[in-house]
């Protein structure tokens, strides 16, 4: 095994491992919190339009909670560094929870996108902070225990969610939607601050400073830039001025963060996240995993419905499989990494999903709905080979004064990488199906002609030639991230010895 022989002495663990069970009881709820809220919303939309109005916007009830996640978790991640992972998470559990509660009172399209802002704001903390507990509670032999359990919690919100939100918005009301939200998030608090116990730091580190200008400029450089990628081509086309304003100022900002962040003395995003060769490499590789997710999440439901022929339930089950082998593989995943170390077992898992990605342009058109159904089965078994090594080695390089930022790095790298995936790719097909559609065909509009039976069949080749495209640059951005660990990280990652 090459990863796992220790290079460099990791202080006593600062995380008491009492009571664990009750705490990760509380992870896996605090989890559940996150990935059903990425679900469970989308089904509900014609209600919450319907009641509220502001279809226009209502992109945004994705769109900001996103952007508010994003942009917050390198600010948590520090934080947590800082004063400890346990204030961090309680509070961002309690913002979290009071987005939830506003939302569930929204008057108006309006002030439900603020609320769900508010929620987002929570939800940097939830998500970056579980992942750096778990890492804390747990030593390098036994982390993978953890880190499936919490895929398996991704992969059953991720099948059960769009069901919940249906039958809620259905039978109940949308509002339940997010008041669900509330006894699953008091019953985490409770364990949370009843079972889980840090020591008490140091003087020195509870009066450290935090870069607060630092946190303001990478949180509006975030945001401005995500905001044009999310738009551009939506909201405005690419070219015009709302779209090339927000990106002038993003990079006049990036500019700002960079002074700030040299001069500070504890800056949010400190320069030794890409100085480092190991976590500089995992950055770049989960971006490009972000950036490859779009491919199937966004675009393989439209595939399956507009060129398969198949309904909007079925077509979830092709998306949902993957959800399915992904944390299986993940858990044995161990199994691989202390043979070959977690470098290589990474570059196996992520050259398997580039052949699989290049392979979905070859299925025969329209083709059977098994086909792409075991390609995604195969692609879930391929990323989970692919990213919990990563996340599991790359947090063991590091003592517990640098987890938090560490997790919360390459967690905003995967994120980004989906925001960009989605403009880039969104691009990508909208100009395949208007080169072979001509004038100015978007795959919106085309998917709603042949919903209403007025599109023709040239039609569903073109969708399946765009989908197909996009797969293709789905494979490239594998391709990417495995060049990335080849040429950038050590093969023997530098861990921690425990003790």
């Amino acid at each position: 095994m090459d990863d796992t022989k220790p290079a460099i002495r990791e202080p006593a663990r600062h995380v008491s491992t009492n009571r664990r069970g009750a705490v990760v009881a509380a992870l896996m709820l605090a989890m559940a919190l996150a990935a059903l809220d990425a679900t469970i919303v989308s089904t509900a939309v014609p209600q919450i339009v319907g009641d509220l109005g502001g279809f226009s916007v209502f992109s945004w009830l994705f769109s900001g909670y996103l952007l508010a996640v994003t942009v917050t978790l390198p600010l948590y991640g520090k934080l947590s560094d800082t004063f400890g992972r346990k204030p961090v998470l309680i509070a961002g559990s309690v913002l979290f929870l009071l987005g939830s509660l506003l939302c569930a009172v929204a008057w108006n399209m309006g002030a439900l996108i603020a609320f769900r802002i508010v929620q987002g704001l929570g939800g940097g903390a939830l998500q970056g902070t579980v992942q750096t507990l778990a890492a804390d509670l747990y030593p390098l032999e036994e982390r993978p225990k953890i880190q499936a359990k919490l895929s398996t919690v991704w992969a059953v919100a991720a099948v059960a969610g769009p069901g919940i939100g249906g039958v809620l918005a259905a039978y109940a009301d949308w509002r339940w939607i997010f008041l669900v939200n509330l006894p699953i998030g008091a019953a985490a608090l409770w364990l949370i601050a009843r079972y889980l116990h840090e020591p008490v730091r140091d003087a020195r580190s509870t009066r450290a400073r935090v870069d607060w200008a630092g946190a303001l400029a990478v949180f509006a450089c975030g945001g401005v830039l995500l905001t044009a990628l999310v738009q551009g081509g939506v909201a405005w086309a690419w070219l015009s001025w709302p779209s090339l304003t927000l990106f002038g100022t993003g990079l006049a900002l990036v500019a700002a963060v960079v002074l700030i962040e040299r001069r500070a003395a504890e800056p949010i995003i400190p320069g030794w996240v890409w100085r480092r060769r190991t976590i500089a490499a995992v950055n770049l590789a989960l971006g490009a995993l972000g950036l490859l997710m779009v491919a199937p999440t966004v675009f393989l439901p439209t595939y399956a419905q507009s060129v398969l022929g198949l309904t909007p339930v079925a077509a979830g089950f092709v998306l949902s499989v993957w959800t399915l082998s992904w944390p299986v593989s993940a858990a044995l995943s161990q199994h691989v990494y202390r043979r070959i170390g977690f470098r290589n077992t990474a570059m196996l898992g992520i050259g398997m999903a580039a052949l699989i990605l290049f392979a979905f342009p070859f299925l025969p058109y329209p083709g059977a709905a098994w086909q792409p159904t075991l390609l995604m089965l195969l692609l879930g078994a391929a990323l989970g080979l692919f990213q919990l090594p990563l996340i599991v080695g790359v947090q063991s390089t590091v003592g517990w004064a640098e987890r938090g930022t560490t997790t919360a790095s390459v967690l905003f790298c995967r994120q980004t990488g989906q925001t960009v995936g989605a403009a880039v790719f969104g691009a990508v097909a909208n100009g395949v199906l208007a080169a072979r559609l001509g004038g100015a065909s978007d795959l919106d509009s085309v998917t709603r002609a042949l919903d209403a039976g007025t599109a023709p069949e040239t039609t569903r080749a073109a969708i399946a030639d765009a989908v197909h495209t996009v797969y293709v640059g789905a494979g490239c951005a594998a391709a990417l991230a495995f060049v990335a660990l080849l040429v950038l990280a050590p093969r023997r990652f530098p861990v921690l010895e425990e003790r």
